[in-house]
């Protein structure tokens, strides 16, 4: 198994020229893996908005929802 420092290394081998496409590759897969990870969310929002575990609501009572939520729990990030 490779470790990252292992992986650090090897790409420190390569060329510049190298580094610059190798860079570009992984952040077109990271951005592929992560529209993946986003429409999977979505199919399940989509699941749980049809057998009823989510309701619609008004751009109003979702801010009121986020500001209790908000309120309830201290905000720690704050």
């Amino acid at each position: 198994m490779i470790t990252f420092e292992n992986a650090l290394d090897a790409v420190s081998q390569l060329s510049i020229d190298q580094q610059e496409i190798l860079i570009d590759i992984l952040k077109k897969r990271n951005a592929e893996v992560r529209r993946r990870q986003i429409l999977e969310e979505c199919r399940e929002g989509v699941a749980e908005y049809r057998t009823g575990v989510l309701k619609s609501q008004t751009a109003e009572g979702a801010i009121a929802d986020l500001r209790g939520y908000l309120d309830a729990e201290d905000c720690v990030k704050c």
